[in-house]
């Protein structure tokens, strides 16, 4: 089993308690901080102060550390039903998250391009 299939096309589980719910979303958390502050430092532009970056990367960990609570809530009140979104939780969670914290390359390439389709003609 590779680590994507791992991490993100888990079989159906159902723990049997509360710690092996929050044991499943704890498991993959290394990995979540890996890859979030991996693009992180792929969209870090070098003036930007580091206090800004370190305070995203704990407000990461605590949205990240909703998804278990969530997904005892949601077996609690759907019950067998429920079994499936606790990987769907955390796939569409890592997803926003990677896309969130990338979002600052395509916004800086869009602010290039239209500083070059927009550039006025100096009057000299």
């Amino acid at each position: 089993m590779t680590a994507i299939e791992r991490y993100f096309v888990t079989p159906v589980y159902f723990p049997r308690h509360a710690w092996g719910v929050v044991s499943w979303w704890e498991s993959r958390r290394p990995m979540f901080n890996v890859a979030v502050g991996g693009a992180g430092l792929l969209s870090w532009r070098p003036p930007f102060p580091w206090l800004p970056v370190l305070l995203y990367g704990l407000l990461a960990n605590v949205g990240y550390s909703i998804g278990a609570p969530v997904d005892l809530l949601l077996r609690r009140l759907l019950g067998v039903r429920a079994a499936a979104l606790g990987p769907a939780l955390f796939r569409y969670g890592f997803v926003f998250s990677l896309g969130l914290t990338l979002l600052p390359i395509p916004l800086s390439a869009l602010g290039w391009v239209a500083r070059l389709l927009f550039r006025w003609p100096c009057s000299t």
